[in-house]
């Protein structure tokens, strides 16, 4: 078992606020962008592949956010919709504000990076009065990501459907998601993450994230240290991903938790963080333990490197399964 508690009777399962945008990943991989000529367009923005993993998991699901009122966003409404995703509240911003674009580079499997485009970008431009308290009420947990606190008015209407989700029982998820360039400086960030941190049930982030949001803060840097400041306030689950050394998982009740890793086929880096998010979430919310529901978003988070596309490649169920029965089977899992 786990430390949380879902509440019975809502309407959807899983309900994420945040970033939409669109992935154009390098087809030429192996290659620095300035030789790259063609990319493979996809749906993106870490909120966004989190839902979608979750869709495909087979949870009913939800967003909220804004899309630019141009081909590119009816692009991404469509394909929520296409993947079981209730659209009912993403909005069409009507102030000329453009779908945000994420070129990626693949100069090689563990060298990839991505070149953003952000200005004026839809997403940002959300606003308190669109987002449907409904929406929130309706969900059994609510994902928010850090990059829609970036700017107002998204800031203010994350802080809205937190409050949403709060009164109405769900269950608060927060991904950390930092992207320095949208943001105005690192001390700004982390006065609006720690803000949101107080409010969540769950915090996932990697380890140099949390050492952003903790910049002001004077007490030692260990991922024990780290945990035992949430607790304080909300989190009854924290956890600090290391990369490919793996991630541990605190709880309220001052138990730390690791699980197995699988191999993967490594084509490109970026996708891993957002697969297992939906992997882990999963798993505590068939009420799995801690480390099953980590073994679980590895799983996912193989499968996604070792394809091209981040949303494209969110696994069903039976391909998750069925992965980390042939690892078993090949002896390829471990801690």
């Amino acid at each position: 078992m786990n430390e949380l508690t879902f509440p019975e009777g809502k309407r959807l399962d899983f309900v994420a606020v945040g970033r939409l945008c669109i992935d154009l990943n390098a087809n030429e991989i192996n290659r620095p962008m300035e030789e790259t000529m063609t990319f493979t367009k996809y749906v993106g923005g870490s909120p966004a592949n989190i839902c979608i993993g979750m869709s495909r998991l087979g949870w009913k699901t939800g967003f909220i956010g804004k899309v630019a009122d141009d081909q590119m966003g009816r692009f991404i409404t469509s394909y929520l919709e296409r993947n079981g995703i209730d659209t009912s509240n993403v909005v069409t911003d009507k102030t000329g504000a453009v779908t945000g674009l994420a070129f990626t580079e693949i100069k090689s499997p563990t060298d990839c990076s991505i070149l953003m485009y952000r200005d004026n970008a839809a997403d940002l431009k959300l606003e308190t009065t669109e987002v449907q308290e409904t929406m929130a009420a309706d969900a059994k947990v609510l994902l928010v990501s850090g990059t829609a606190l970036a700017k107002s008015p998204s800031r203010e209407a994350v802080f809205l459907a937190l409050d949403y989700a709060r009164k109405h029982g769900a269950v608060i998820v927060f991904d950390l998601d930092y992207r320095p360039y949208t943001w105005t400086s690192p001390q700004e960030t982390a006065i609006y993450y720690n803000l949101a941190a107080e409010k969540c049930d769950v915090i996932i982030g990697t380890r140099e994230e949390f050492d952003m949001m903790e910049q002001f803060e004077s007490h030692e840097k260990s991922d024990a240290a780290t945990s035992a400041k949430w607790f304080d306030y909300r989190a009854k689950i924290v956890v600090i991903k290391h990369g490919k050394d793996g991630s541990i998982a605190y709880t309220r009740d001052g138990g730390s938790h690791t699980a197995s890793v699988f191999p993967a086929q490594v084509i490109k880096t970026f996708g891993a963080g957002d697969s297992y998010a939906a992997g882990f979430l999963h798993g505590l919310m068939n009420g799995w333990s801690i480390e099953k529901s980590m073994e679980y978003g590895s799983a996912c988070a193989s499968i996604v490197i070792s394809s091209h596309s981040c949303s494209d490649a969110m696994p069903t169920a039976e391909q998750v399964d069925r992965f980390i029965a042939e690892c078993r089977s090949q002896g390829g899992s471990g801690n």
